[in-house]
């Protein structure tokens, strides 16, 4: 039963998630009120791993929920929960963007979509910024970090190694 429900729940945020594995994010929220899966607090540490690992990160993070919900199978069946629904909508698009890449209304549909898109991802940022903003020194951890990314723009490993590196010695 629980590889069925986690098959599910993750069809469901496949389905859904457009714009990116970040989009996903705001969906675990909801799971983690919904099931004794995972924590908000795990969901914090998911998305450091899966942000940091190579691959899509809704995939790392879907498998990560998954093996902590079911070990192996979980993982296996919630990945492929995750991925079916995109597997199936590219095939369609495939099939009718060739055909339709210039119609008007398509086009229009597809505008629409990118507001609510970022939309979910400035959701999934203020609710991570909820769950790891617990004390001043993360504030200014993430100001300066924030400040540094703007200003300096270096590669995104770059940023996250320093932050494990700071991490570290701070003892965090």
């Amino acid at each position: 039963m629980i590889y069925l429900l986690l098959f599910f729940e993750f069809f469901k945020i496949g389905l859904f998630a457009i714009g990116g594995g970040l989009v996903t994010v705001p969906f675990l929220f909801d799971l983690t009120e919904k099931y004794t899966w995972f924590t908000a607090k795990e969901l914090t540490d998911m998305i450091a791993i899966s942000e940091s690992t190579p691959g899509p990160i809704g995939v790392n993070m879907a498998t990560y929920a998954g093996v902590n919900a079911a070990g192996i199978g979980g993982g296996i069946i919630a990945t492929l929960g995750l991925v079916t629904p995109s597997v199936i909508v590219i095939i369609m698009i495939a099939k009718l963007m060739s055909q339709y890449q210039c119609n008007r209304r398509v086009n229009t549909v597809l505008e629409g979509i990118r507001p609510a898109v970022v939309a979910l991802i400035v959701f999934a940022g203020l609710e991570l910024a909820k769950v790891t903003m617990t004390d001043l020194l993360h504030g200014i951890i993430f100001a300066i970090l924030f400040a540094s990314i703007r200003f300096y723009k270096k590669s995104p490993v770059f940023y996250l190694g320093l932050a494990a590196v700071t991490g570290i010695v701070l003892k965090l």
